[in-house]
């Protein structure tokens, strides 16, 4: 099993900045694609950005050119820092990352952290 801790969040204002950071551990041999997704309460869950191993980024809309995604492959830790927040940023944040179930073959199992909150005030 793959375990995935995010950190970084908390409370800005707005106009403010915050850096999250999210780590794979346990039975990692290949992770492949690592994102970060956001749900508000009541609302659905919405993709933020992601990332493949190449460095190939892809943004959400809800990003607005203001959110730059990032990774360091030797640490499998993903990380998303977060410029210009808006009261509409608030929302709990939650780290996700793809890795082959098996060693052998190439089915991918996803895998979800236990998500971070962030809080943009007026």
């Amino acid at each position: 099993q793959v375990q995935l801790v995010e950190s970084g969040g908390g409370s800005v204002h707005s106009g403010g900045s915050l850096r999250l950071s999210c780590a794979a551990s346990g039975t990692v041999f290949s992770i492949d694609a690592m994102g970060w997704y956001r749900q508000a309460p009541g609302k659905e869950r919405e993709l933020v950005a992601l990332i493949l191993p190449s460095g190939s980024t892809k943004y959400g809309t809800s990003a607005e050119g203001r959110f730059t995604i990032s990774r360091d492959n030797a640490k499998n830790t993903v990380y998303l820092q977060m410029n210009s927040l808006k009261p509409e940023d608030t929302a709990d944040y939650f780290c996700n990352a793809f890795q082959r179930c098996t060693r052998e073959t190439g089915i991918e199992c996803e895998y979800w952290g236990q998500g971070t909150q962030v809080t943009v005030f007026s």
